[in-house]
C-alpha cells in the first residue's frame, strides 16, 4: 500500500493530467489505463486515488471490470480547484 505522501502525489498527478488535457475538449477526461500507464501508478493505488477524488467531488469515474477506471473526468468543482491553483502560481 502506498504511503500518505505517495497517495497525495497520485491524486495531484491525476488532477494535473486531467486539467492539462482540457485544451480543445469540452470534458477533461482520460482512460484509467492511460492514467495508470502514464503515471506508473499501481492499479490498486489508482483505484484508491480515484475513489478519494470522487468523494471530494473533484472527478467522476466510470468503472470497468476490476480496479481500473474506464474513464476519469474532472467535475466543475475539480476544474475550479485547478484554475484556482493555476492562478495562485501566477
Amino acid at each position: 500500500m502506498a504511503t500518505l505522501h505517495q497517495r497525495k502525489s497520485y491524486r495531484e498527478a491525476i488532477m494535473k493530467i486531467l486539467y492539462e488535457g482540457m485544451e480543445g475538449r469540452s470534458l477533461p477526461d482520460a482512460s484509467g489505463a492511460k492514467l495508470r500507464d502514464d503515471l506508473a501508478i499501481p492499479e490498486q493505488d489508482l483505484a484508491a486515488a480515484c475513489t478519494y477524488l470522487v468523494g471530494e467531488g473533484l472527478v467522476t469515474v466510470r468503472w470497468a471490470h476490476g480496479d481500473t477506471p474506464a474513464t476519469v473526468t474532472l467535475t466543475h468543482e475539480g476544474i475550479r480547484l485547478m484554475e484556482a491553483e493555476e492562478e495562485d502560481r501566477g
